[in-house]
C-alpha cells in the first residue's frame, strides 16, 4: 500500500510540474500564466492553458480548456474517474466547472494569494463560496505545494508585452 501511495504522489508531482510548465509556456506564447491537465488512471488525457486574451474568451481559463479537450478526447461530457491538476487554485468559475464535470479530485499548486500578487485578484469571487466550508463540498480540493509554484507568475510579471486582464 505504501508503494502504491508513493507512486501516486510521484505521478501527481510529475503532473503538477507539467501544469506549471504549461503555465509558464503560456506566458511566452501570449496567454495568461495558468496551465492545467486532466488525467485518468496514470495517463494525461488532455492539457490546457489560459487563452482568455488569445481567444477573446473570458471563460478560456486553463482548467476549462483542459476539461473541454478531455471531454472531446474521451467522448463524454462528465469526467468521473479523472483528476484535474492545475498550476494555480481554480477560480470560482473553474471550480464550479470542475464540480459540474464531476472530476474525482482537483489538485492545485499556487493559491489565490499568489495569483493576487501577480494581478489576478479574484478573492472577491471566492468570498461568495466562503459560506459553506470546503469540508462540505462534493469534491476534495487539495493544495500540492512545490518550490517553483510561482514560476508562471514570475514569468508573467517579467513579460513586458503582457496583456493584463
Amino acid at each position: 500500500m505504501q508503494t502504491q501511495q508513493t507512486s501516486v504522489q510521484e505521478l501527481e508531482r510529475a503532473w503538477m510540474e507539467e501544469a506549471i510548465r504549461l503555465a509558464t509556456a503560456s506566458v511566452a506564447d501570449g496567454g495568461g500564466p495558468f496551465g492545467a491537465l486532466v488525467a485518468k488512471g496514470s495517463e494525461i488525457v488532455a492539457i490546457g492553458n489560459n487563452q482568455v486574451t488569445a481567444n477573446l474568451d473570458p471563460t478560456a481559463h486553463a482548467e476549462v480548456t483542459a476539461m473541454r479537450a478531455a471531454c472531446q478526447k474521451l467522448g463524454v461530457f462528465a469526467l468521473e474517474g479523472c483528476v484535474l491538476v492545475t498550476s494555480c487554485e481554480p477560480c470560482p468559475m473553474c471550480l464550479s466547472s470542475a464540480l459540474w464535470a464531476r472530476v474525482d479530485r482537483i489538485v492545485f499548486c499556487a493559491d489565490r494569494d499568489d495569483a493576487a500578487v501577480a494581478g489576478f485578484d479574484d478573492r472577491k469571487f471566492y468570498d461568495l463560496f466562503e459560506k459553506k466550508p470546503a469540508s462540505m463540498w462534493p469534491t476534495p480540493v487539495e493544495q500540492l505545494d512545490l518550490p517553483q509554484r510561482n514560476a508562471p507568475f514570475d514569468a508573467w510579471l517579467a513579460k513586458a508585452d503582457r496583456i493584463d486582464y
